[in-house]
């Protein structure tokens, strides 16, 4: 007798037709549901085991996640938002530093030029306020605030006199002579005082100073004056007294050895090579062969460091390239605020520089380092900041520094 079958049973379906049926004949449904119903099993579970505070409280801590999850994101954009701004507020202002930089030089030019056009474009490009004084009453305005920008501090009468004449053209009428030498007397009584009694008396040797460089250095003068000729007439000058003989005979003697430069419609002069310099300023230089400190007029610009004897010379003492230098702070037993620039990994290797000798000649510098005073702690920080920043880099430079030490290392016995 034949066993009968049973009929087959129905083919399993999906709820979803998305979702396909495995061999086993469960469908992907049928598993998810399973995790759920288990998830929830699990979680009911937990809650059974927890009162109706507890289940309060975790519900709570539920919502505060969620919220804290959604504060962090919001801090998140938010932050990103302000780091945004500030880039692109960073841009802004070098851009309008430089852009303000440009209409100063264009400004300083058409000046030069034409004093009133110059005037109006500087006003017209809101770098000067267009006040109501009189022309007369702003002429002298002007007139104060560029002798303000001289520092006149710790330097002798000569020294200051070469300065302040070297940074403009002396006008041919004498009434504005008398005025701006007025204005240098005052300035240099309040950069040094205790020099001389009054400012009068500044001002009257001025005078005696300039007409002896005229005197001294004039081929058409035959009767030049001595020492003790300008001794004589600046006699009682000093308030009713005499000055110091020591002080008359050393501004006697500069002015003989070397008479003031007049500066030159050239485009050479510093107001145009070194316009708008990094940083610039006085400092004390330790020497190379003979270790003496002198105090140098230094100005940074164009990634190199330069030095003057005084602000009023044409060309530099010295050039300093800060090409793969290095700047570090430095204790000195005689000065204090110092900082030093060497070459990194080659400390006995002479620095790439030059110097300018008395005669004339330029020669290679021979320093493997620079030792600097600054007059203050706060300016030493901001040389080292201003250096740094200019200190650029030239791996070709380093690559030929490496291979002559090897050679010569080889080469040495």
């Amino acid at each position: 007798m034949s066993q009968v079958k049973p009929p087959p049973l129905p083919a399993k379906t999906s709820p979803n037709p998305e979702l396909p049926v495995t061999a086993s004949g469960d469908t992907a449904w049928d598993r998810t549901r399973v995790c759920s119903d288990a998830s929830n099993t699990a979680e009911g579970g937990i809650h059974d085991d927890l009162s109706p505070e507890e289940r309060q409280e975790l519900e709570s801590i539920r919502r505060r996640k969620q919220e804290l999850l959604q504060d962090i994101q919001r801090l998140k954009g938010e932050i990103a938002e302000v780091t945004n701004e500030i880039d692109n507020l960073g841009i802004t202002d070098e851009r309008k530093s430089m852009q303000r930089n440009k209409q100063v030089f264009m400004g300083c030019k058409k000046f030069n030029m034409d004093p009133k056009k110059g005037i109006r474009f500087l006003i017209d490009s809101g770098l000067l306020k267009n006040t109501k004084t009189g022309e007369e009453d702003f002429n002298l305005e002007v007139l104060q605030a560029f002798v303000e920008l001289h520092e006149f501090t710790d330097l002798n009468l000569v020294q200051a006199l070469r300065q302040f004449l070297w940074s403009f053209r002396l006008p041919g009428e004498a009434q504005k002579i008398d005025r701006m030498m007025e204005a240098f007397a005052q300035r240099y009584c309040h950069c040094n005082p205790g020099v001389f009694q009054h400012s009068d008396t500044c001002y009257v040797l001025s005078f005696a100073v300039i007409m002896l460089n005229t005197s001294l250095h004039n081929p058409n003068v035959k009767d030049k004056p001595s020492h003790q000729r300008f001794t004589t007439m600046n006699r009682g000058i000093n308030d009713g007294g005499d000055l110091p003989e020591d002080l008359l005979r050393n501004l006697y003697e500069s002015i003989k050895n070397e008479p003031f430069k007049i500066p030159e419609d050239d485009g050479n002069d510093l107001t145009h090579t070194f316009f708008n310099p990094d940083r610039e300023g006085w400092l004390l230089k330790l020497g190379g062969r003979v270790k003496t400190w002198k105090r140098r007029w230094f100005i940074l610009t164009d990634n190199c460091l330069y030095y003057f004897e005084y602000t009023t010379d044409k060309e530099p003492r010295g050039i300093i390239p800060l090409e793969n230098l290095s700047i570090r702070e430095v204790d000195d037993s005689k000065k204090p605020n110092c900082f030093e620039l060497f070459i990194p990994d080659h400390r006995d290797q002479v620095i790439k520089a030059c110097k300018t000798e008395a005669d004339g000649r330029v020669v290679e510098g021979n320093h493997t380092f620079y030792r600097i005073s600054a007059p203050t702690a706060e300016e030493k920080e901001e040389w080292i900041t201003s250096i740094k920043k200019a200190i650029s880099r030239d791996p070709f430079y380093e690559m030929v520094a490496a291979r002559k030490k090897k050679v010569s290392a080889l080469t040495s016995p």
